[in-house]
């Protein structure tokens, strides 16, 4: 083992340490974390309407903040980013973080300096924690890449702006430098599918040790490499060790990426938002990742079927295993009673542990796309209107893995009549499905997904499926986005030839 890999486990081990020290006592770091955020946020338009000047413990604190959405929470965000300052944190924030929402379209989540701060020092703790954890630091002595968004920042009012993966590439330490792929200068490349053929050319003779990015982005990037050198992944990269993800479910895509491999590598969950760091995985062996309690967040919880009953809300200190949450975030970029969409379970409490268990509404995100039901049905009343078909009822689901071509959205519909053009039909979806969302767009312009597909079925098939699961009628609905496949499952008899 080098210098690198000693100094990496003593750094790790101080770390841990760091952190399970905290951990002995999680409720007192939350009520120490409450009180830091209560303190700034009287300096703020936000803090003034919401009486913090009053506000000494968390049931103060409930009275008075409510839980909200982006969209109500919006009124403040709109004038920060109009350039005020002291509207929800001390000051501008420093970066607007540019992000597609499940209910909300494009939205705007403010990073605060003190918040930028806890999102780089967590990725560096989710790494220590594995190098303590398994022992294995051979990867800091080799090159590392993490496939992320362009680093290139916009500005709206003097605020730089970009997406979080893009601005995060701004401080990557310096004693990583000449380790990272790719270059800046590949980095910036816009276009996906020219950017991963340089990356292929940048990183194919290189000695690429660990690799993170979204799994279908990881995915695109492996089957590139493969082709050109007709080698599997693990041949090419023999010291590839450590697979670093988040943003959506790996299990889908995990047989795929260990066959493009050839072998099991280690591999590391995160859960990064732009709102916060949340959770990283801090061991291999065990279920969940660690809530993380060092990102200046103050955590509340409420199980979703009480998400608007504000005395059903609860902090750290009330929550139980096997219970579904929606999680609530206050954070020091000053996002107050902040409903992410978010749904999580506790697999531990000593340390707390969560897993993502989904999201508060319907929508697709098997690629993190963030495609939400105004855009499907918004899409769906243009390209009737353009081309005349009449439709009944529609779901959409991901292809993940097609039997032929490239994954894809599947657009199960049952038309009142057979469609007489059902290739305009999808066209025209696609089209207004990708002016709407801006990551399902890079996603087709990229070549990660192929337009998506239009399954035609019988112009009674919701009526009888509904029928069949005892819910035609009343208030009951087809989900119109599954992140799986269960309900077009039970779809399939419906399907009629063209």
């Amino acid at each position: 083992m080098g210098i690198k890999g000693k100094l990496a486990k003593i750094w790790a081990l101080a770390d841990v340490i760091s952190y399970k020290a905290i951990s002995k006592n999680p409720v007192k770091s939350q009520t120490k974390v409450l009180k830091y955020l209560i303190k700034n946020g009287r300096k703020t338009v936000f803090g003034f309407e919401h009486d913090f000047n009053n506000i000494d413990k968390y049931n103060d604190f409930k009275k008075r903040v409510p839980i909200r959405d982006y969209e109500s929470l919006k009124p403040y965000i709109d004038k920060t980013v109009d350039g005020n300052t002291d509207v929800l944190w001390p000051g501008k924030p420093i970066y607007l973080s540019k992000t597609s929402g499940t209910t909300s379209g494009v939205k705007y989540i403010p990073i605060s300096k003190e918040s930028m701060k806890t999102h780089i020092n967590s990725a560096r703790s989710a790494l220590l924690h594995y190098i303590h954890y398994s022992g294995n630091s051979n990867f800091i002595n080799g090159k590392v890449m993490f496939l992320q968004g362009s680093p290139t920042l916009k500005k709206v009012n003097n605020i730089k702006t970009g997406r979080l993966s893009g601005i995060v590439a701004h401080y990557v330490p310096k004693y990583l430098q000449k380790n990272r792929l790719p270059t800046w200068s590949v980095n910036c490349i816009e276009d996906w599918n020219k950017k991963v053929d340089a990356i292929v050319e940048q990183t194919i003779n290189e000695d690429m040790r660990l690799i993170g990015g979204i799994p279908p982005w990881v995915k695109m990037y492996f089957e590139k490499l493969k082709k050109k050198s007709n080698k599997k992944i693990g041949k090419i990269f023999p010291n590839f060790s450590l697979f670093v993800y988040g943003g959506v479910n790996f299990e889908p895509y995990r047989k795929g990426l260990e066959n493009l491999v050839g072998k099991k590598i280690d591999s590391i969950e995160l859960y990064p938002a732009s709102e916060g760091f949340i959770a990283f995985q801090d061991s291999t062996r065990e279920k969940g990742m660690l809530l993380n309690l060092k990102a200046g967040i103050f955590y509340e919880f409420v199980e979703p079927k009480h998400i608007n009953n504000p005395k059903k809300r609860m902090s750290l200190k009330d929550v139980r295993t096997g219970v579904n949450y929606a999680i609530i975030l206050n954070t020091s970029a000053g996002l107050w009673g902040y409903k992410i969409g978010d749904t999580i379970e506790f697999t531990s409490l000593k340390p707390f542990r969560i897993i993502v268990t989904g999201r508060l509404k319907h929508f697709i995100s098997a690629f993190g796309e963030h495609v939400i039901v105004k855009e499907v049905e918004y899409a769906m009343k243009k390209a009737i209107k353009a081309t005349g078909e009449a439709v009944n009822e529609f779901t959409v689901a991901p292809n993940v893995n097609p039997s032929a071509g490239k994954s894809h959205h599947e657009w199960w519909i049952s038309f009142q009549n057979k469609p007489k053009n059902i290739t305009r039909f999808s066209k025209n979806l696609d089209k207004l499905v990708r002016e709407q969302n801006i990551y399902y767009d890079d996603l087709v312009k990229g070549g990660v997904l192929s337009p998506l597909s239009v399954v035609p079925l019988k112009k009674d098939a919701f009526e009888i499926y509904m029928k069949r699961k005892g819910k035609l009628g009343g208030q009951n609905k087809t989900p119109r986005l599954m992140n799986n496949r269960s309900i077009v499952a039970e779809l399939k008899e419906f399907k009629i030839k063209l």
